[in-house]
């Protein structure tokens, strides 16, 4: 058996297996573990023809694998960054609702979040695969080793100006989203509090939550339509931005 043929496929394997543990869709509990396997093996085996391997001195394997799974993690976990902020906008509307203190475990993160996160979470998953945001993701990968080719490489620092700019989509896309839900129950709060001041017996305590439960969930169905729409504005730029995360590994 000819080893580096062997070794040429299992280098081939890393960079894909890392992208599709936290790319949307793909990664948590819905995808069973073998059906990852043998997407990752089909993506190795179909860009080896295409990709250099590395032909002056050796860096060593485990600095090659360390690389070539930062890359791959860098890509998946940046379009992963727009399903949290989703999760975020639901957080918030939760939290203003009232819903805060049940949660479920998300079958796509595998942690504990609200009925809303999860909610807003898998719309933008749905979104994303309608969208064909996967292909975007596989685009970005098989162009990454054009850029990045396999092999030794330093950290950038426009790594941490990446993680900014990711970071600042993430709380954005939830502000976005939660907004109108937010700004509809302040101003519920403010009504509930004339309402205790100029009728001390109707008890606003008493009647404020389910009203704030009805209202804040009247806004949340009318406001998760603009879900997928926001999914699909900002997919192509989360890919850049996966692709710039992953630059800082050059």
């Amino acid at each position: 058996m000819d080893f580096a043929a062997v070794a040429r496929i299992g280098i081939m394997l890393v960079r894909p297996g890392a992208l599709l543990l936290m790319a949307p869709a793909f990664a948590g509990q819905t995808v069973p573990a073998l059906t990852r396997v043998a997407l990752t093996v089909l993506l190795a085996v179909s860009l080896a023809p295409v990709v250099a391997m590395p032909t002056g001195p050796d860096v060593g394997i485990a600095i090659t694998i360390a690389r070539e799974s930062a890359i791959g993690l860098a890509l998946g976990i940046t379009a992963r960054a727009l399903m949290s902020g989703a999760e975020l906008a639901g957080h918030l509307c939760s939290q203003q609702i009232g819903l805060s203190y049940a949660a479920t475990v998300n079958p796509d993160g595998g942690a504990r979040n609200t009925m809303l996160a999860t909610l807003y979470g898998l719309v933008a998953a749905m979104a994303w695969l309608a969208i064909n945001g996967h292909h975007l993701l596989f685009r970005a990968l098989a162009s990454s080793y054009e850029s990045l080719p396999i092999g030794g490489g330093s950290v950038d620092p426009s790594l941490l100006v990446a993680i900014r700019q990711i970071l600042a989509v993430v709380f954005i896309t939830g502000l976005k989203l939660a907004s109108p839900v937010m700004a509809v129950l302040l101003l519920v709060e403010v009504a509930l509090g004339l309402v205790s001041r100029a009728a001390p017996a109707l008890h606003a305590m008493v009647i404020g939550t389910p009203v704030r439960l009805v209202i804040g969930l009247a806004v949340t169905a009318l406001t998760l339509a603009a879900v997928p729409g926001l999914t699909r504005t900002l997919a192509e730029r989360m890919v850049m931005l996966g692709a710039s995360l992953a630059a800082g590994f050059r």
